[in-house]
């Protein structure tokens, strides 16, 4: 594999003839009028695929990025991520990614990922994709498979084309496993229901999945018992600063009030995210809270909590902390089979609604299919 060495900046305006190219061969791949050649090596088949399918969602956006730089112009570095990396023929692709491959993914159902800015995520902070850059991946092998193909390209400067060519070949077969159909069974028991949760849950997400159970357990509560017909939801990593927002949910009356707000944690409850909460609470209006938490409160807060939520609820503020699965499991009981259903539903048509990755989506589907 190549390592970095100094270089001119070519001065290219890539965008407009990137774009009319991607267009050109998405529709000749899609009307299987175009497709790679067979003197494309299997190990470079193989990485290809990994890196269109990799965990890592920045790295999906990568390899089109690159190689379509070097299919617009052979004289380009594909490594490079930044202009100023020193390589001969170093340009910019997170401008082009930022526009060119950003939109597409936004016209083909978010099939990488539906990540707004890629190119600005830590893995490709670097000035290019070289093993000096490897020490800083917290996923190498899928570096290895970037650096694999990349410098393969850039030996193989008239095969650029036909490996940017598999690659959106491998793109169109992920998008077929995109649009995910949730067959929810016609019978559901609490049981099976709760189970069905675990396992989903059992995998670590960053909270991702847990909220998507969340917001749907909340709009069931609020359309099952008539308490309240809408439930609005935020970005599991947007501040409530940024959106404006008072928690996680807003359970909303039909005079538009808000009459519950409710935080959603994959961990512990701390005493500062109590605090810091009952602010935003007081400067909205809400009276009652509920934050639903994984693990409960954390241990050295217990008391402090509990004194709080005391003292709070004689100036007519409601506070209430319940752990996530015992609160689901009692209402998965006053649902009954019908509310069960809906509420599992529900799941599936909130992984859609936030554009969750299709590895989300699939796995709920896979544990609705399994009960």
């Amino acid at each position: 594999m190549a390592e970095l060495s100094g270089g001119d900046n070519p001065s290219v305006d890539l965008e407009p003839t990137a774009m009319a190219l991607l267009r050109a061969q998405w529709t000749a791949i899609a009307d299987e009028e175009a497709s790679a050649p067979s003197e494309i090596p299997q190990t470079i088949r193989e990485a290809i695929a990994r890196s269109v399918n990799s965990p890592t969602k920045t790295y999906r956006y990568v390899l089109p990025t690159q190689l379509l730089a070097k299919s617009v112009n052979s004289s380009l570095d594909c490594r490079a991520v930044q202009a100023n990396a020193p390589l001969q023929g170093a340009f910019d692709a997170r401008s082009l990614c930022q526009h060119v491959i950003v939109p597409f993914d936004q016209m083909t159902e978010n099939v990488l990922g539906g990540a707004p800015e890629p190119y600005a995520n830590n893995p490709v902070r670097i000035p290019a994709i070289v093993p000096t850059e490897r020490a800083a991946q917290k996923n190498k092998s899928g570096f290895d498979d970037l650096m694999l193909v990349l410098d393969y390209a850039q030996a193989n400067p008239r095969l650029s084309l036909d490996l940017f060519r598999l690659t959106l070949q491998t793109i169109l077969g992920r998008l077929s496993t995109v649009a995910v159909v949730y067959p929810v069974p016609n019978r559901v028991s609490q049981l099976s229901a709760i189970e069905c949760i675990q396992g989903f849950l059992r995998e670590r997400t960053g909270g991702i999945r847990l909220q998507a159970v969340g917001v749907a357990l909340f709009r069931a509560i609020g359309e099952l018992y008539s308490q309240y017909p809408k439930v609005e939801s935020n970005n599991i990593n947007a501040p409530d600063a940024r959106t404006g927002s008072a928690a996680d949910l807003e359970c909303i009356a039909a005079d538009g009030q808000i009459v519950k707000a409710v935080e959603v944690k994959d961990r512990k409850l701390a005493l500062l995210h109590v605090q810091v909460k009952l602010t935003k609470l007081r400067e909205k209006g809400i009276t009652e809270a509920i934050f639903v938490v994984q693990g409960g409160t954390v241990l050295e807060d217990r008391e402090q909590v509990q004194l709080l939520i005391q003292k709070e609820f004689g100036s007519g503020q409601n506070i209430y902390v319940a752990e996530f699965m015992p609160f689901l499991e009692n209402h998965l009981i006053i649902f009954g089979e019908t509310g069960r259903r809906t509420f599992l539903k529900m799941v599936g048509a909130e992984l859609d609604a936030r554009n969750a990755d299709v590895s989300h989506r699939q796995r709920w589907r896979d544990l609705l299919i399994a009960m």
